[in-house]
Order: C-alpha cells, then sequence, then structure tokens
C-alpha cells in the first residue's frame, strides 16, 4: 500500500502516534478492558474508537459519568498504562507511515503530537526505535486543551521554527484531522487496521490526504 500526500511545499511533519505511527489501538484497547474490569466497567470496541484522540483522563471521566461510576481517574490511568506497558513487545510500526519518518529524518524536523501521555509515547517509540528520529514530542502534558483544539500542533509548529501552513499532520482520528485543519495545516489520514489491509494480493491506495487550511 501507498499513503499519498497532498501537493504543496511543506517544511515540517507532525505525526500523531497511537494509530498513526504505533499500530498500537488493538493493543491500547486491551489494556483499557483489562483496567476497566477491575471496576466493572464496559468500553464497546466501536466506542473505544469512536473516541479517538481523546485523553485517557478525558475518557475516564466520561465513563464515569455514562454509567454512574466513581472510578477514580488518576488510578485507572495508570492501571491502563501498566497494561499497556506489559504488551508493548507486541508493538509494531505502521509500514508506510514509518517509511515517511525514515524519509524525512535528516531532511525535514519531525514532531509526534499526541493526547498521550509522555511516558506512553517514549515508551512506543523507543519500542519501534524511533524515538531518536524526532525533535520534539508534544504530549497530553504539554497542552491545557485537547484534540481538536489545534494547540498541540501550533505548539509544536512553535517549537519546530516553521510556520503552520508549511507544516503535514498525519492523523488516524477525527478529531485530529480537526484540529490540524484549524491549525492551518494540511492532513494526511491513516485508516484504522481494517482498513489498510490488501485484498486479493493487490497492493491498494492508503488514507487520504487533504490540503485544507
Amino acid at each position: 500500500m501507498t499513503l499519498p500526500l497532498p501537493s504543496g511545499e511543506f517544511r515540517a511533519y507532525l505525526f500523531d502516534c497511537d494509530g498513526t505511527i504505533a499500530d498500537s489501538m488493538p493493543l491500547h484497547y486491551v489494556a483499557w478492558q483489562r483496567a476497566l474490569a477491575e471496576w466493572n466497567c464496559d468500553l464497546p470496541e466501536a466506542l473505544f474508537y469512536a473516541w479517538g484522540g481523546r485523553t485517557v483522563l478525558d475518557i475516564i471521566a466520561t465513563l464515569n459519568e455514562r454509567q454512574g461510576l466513581a472510578m477514580p481517574p488518576e488510578v485507572v490511568a495508570r492501571r491502563r498504562e501498566d497494561h499497556y506497558q506489559e504488551l508493548l513487545p507486541r508493538l509494531v510500526a505502521v509500514p508506510e507511515v514509518r517509511q515517511h519518518i525514515d524519509q524525512a529524518h535528516r531532511r525535514l524536523p519531525i514532531a509526534v503530537v499526541s493526547g498521550s501521555t509522555r511516558e506512553s509515547v517514549t515508551a512506543s517509540l523507543e519500542t519501534l526505535g524511533l524515538l531518536e528520529k524526532f525533535d520534539v514530542l508534544v504530549c497530553a502534558e504539554d497542552c491545557a486543551r485537547a484534540k481538536p483544539d489545534p494547540e498541540g500542533f501550533l505548539l509544536a509548529a512553535r517549537l519546530l521554527g516553521v510556520p503552520p501552513e508549511f507544516c503535514l499532520v498525519f492523523e488516524d482520528t477525527d478529531l485530529g484531522i480537526q484540529a490540524a485543519t484549524a491549525a492551518g495545516m494540511a492532513s494526511v489520514r491513516v485508516p484504522p487496521p481494517w482498513q489498510r489491509r490488501t485484498s486479493g494480493g493487490r497492493p491498494g491506495r492508503l488514507g487520504d490526504a487533504s490540503a485544507s487550511r
């Protein structure tokens, strides 16, 4: 499969982590299931993917409200992270995205902009052998407002010293694409795992490129 990019002069690439660089969403869902089971809380898989891009604490708060629970957010988040760390040996990169990271390394400044914690992002990138390739990491702790707010992307652009209109964002969620558009950046949509499979042995095209600014 190939990952088509929009036309334009891009001086920096900004990558989401989970589901974009790292094919980690299935592992995160297992970690969520294991953590939430301790409080008899249910998170359907479809809802988990629909909430892609939201922070861990926001998801826990919403689950508490919807299911009439009083789960301690920090404790549940810690348990979820512990379970995810246990699953890390199974983590792989999205090959087509990794290709663009390798091609951009030392040619363009590149950053990660993620709603996950720095601990989680760093662990994923270290497992994949990609951490040293990124100039900047912008994680949940660095932003007051999560995606779809553009704060994270704008902060990354500022830290890289590149105007937003010359940044290209790689994202796998609606909230991430909305944040990129709000930041005035072009974007590339990375489909979920079940859409990245080839059919009948024939290579397909991966993702949608958007030049909306």
